[in-house]
């Protein structure tokens, strides 16, 4: 069983497309005309792409708008909402940017904040589910801002400050895998405490719940070995952080030769950041998964 690809490509393409056009919010850079295009065309290809990705793993993708309604109660609400606004304010600045080669300042400072806010109100649907402890805790959300932070300084091309951004999203990965791993073990939940028969002793399930697999067990519900994992994440920070920093600091003679290198720094991040999402998503220990012998 793996996690569907679906939110994988959503929470990986959404981050780096939302980050990208809040350095173009704010300027960075501060291009116009037909390079302008180029810089938006990707901005909103990822963003867009990222979101309608989304909708393939709802059961029912044609009510997909239905939870726009709900605003008040949910974090998915608030994430359509705020995504829907930031789009609209981006198009608006990115029409000033690219057809009348004006930077209307309020209005990008706006499309910044809604896409930095995206970003986090989708680190808040997995923040929110105390039934997944590693998920459960506050450095999830400073994990899906870090990358969209680190990612859209790669793609808007801000060389300097790039590099220190990917070692702070680095280094936040590290704690979360650290902090994550003991995060079920710490939450004190178990068969006992699920079925509140701990005080007549040892709790352990007499026969699994289901002979085949079911919705719970595809979804919520995976297993990966220490040695894939711990390969994983040598893979996923490799890519995603010392390769794409190497790439930025590395000196090069020629100007074709650093965009060549930037290139390799964007494509590798990519590839490091969806081995680091398949992980979070593969490494989510439901509390369901006891009823299953699975934890």
């Amino acid at each position: 069983m793996h996690p569907a690809p679906s939110v994988i490509v959503f929470t990986t393409l959404s981050g780096l497309g939302f980050g990208l056009l809040a350095y173009l919010g704010l300027g960075y850079p501060p291009v116009t005309g037909w390079v302008a295009f180029v810089f938006y065309a990707i901005g909103f290809g990822l963003a867009v792409g990222g979101l309608l990705a989304s909708t393939f793993h709802l059961g029912r993708p044609e009510r997909a708008w239905r939870a726009l309604t709900q605003w008040k109660t949910s974090w998915l609400s608030r994430e359509g909402l705020c995504a829907v606004a930031a789009l609209l304010v981006m198009g608006l600045y990115a029409i000033g940017a690219i057809f009348l080669d004006q930077h209307w300042t309020l209005l990008g400072l706006l499309g910044a904040v809604l896409s930095i806010a995206t970003v986090f109100t989708t680190s808040m649907i997995y923040t929110q589910l105390k039934t997944i402890p590693r998920w459960n805790m506050p450095l999830t959300p400073v994990l899906f801002l870090s990358f969209s932070l680190a990612g859209g300084a790669l793609l808007a091309g801000q060389e300097r400050l790039a590099p220190w951004l990917l070692l702070v999203a680095g280094a936040v990965q590290l704690a979360y895998w650290a902090k994550g791993d003991q995060a079920f073990a710490s939450s004190g939940t178990s068969m006992a405490t699920a079925t509140g028969l701990g005080d007549r002793g040892a709790v352990r399930a007499f026969e699994p719940p289901h002979t085949g697999s079911n919705y719970l067990l595809r979804e919520f519900v995976h297993v990966v070995g220490r040695k894939h994992a711990l390969k994983l994440r040598v893979i996923a920070f490799g890519l995603g952080f010392v390769l794409p920093v190497l790439c930025l600091w590395l000196p090069t003679e020629s100007s074709l030769a650093k965009h060549l290198m930037a290139a390799v720094a964007v494509l590798a991040h990519l590839a490091g950041v969806v081995v680091s999402r398949w992980l979070f998503f593969a490494q989510a220990e439901h509390v369901v998964g006891l009823y299953y012998g699975k934890r």
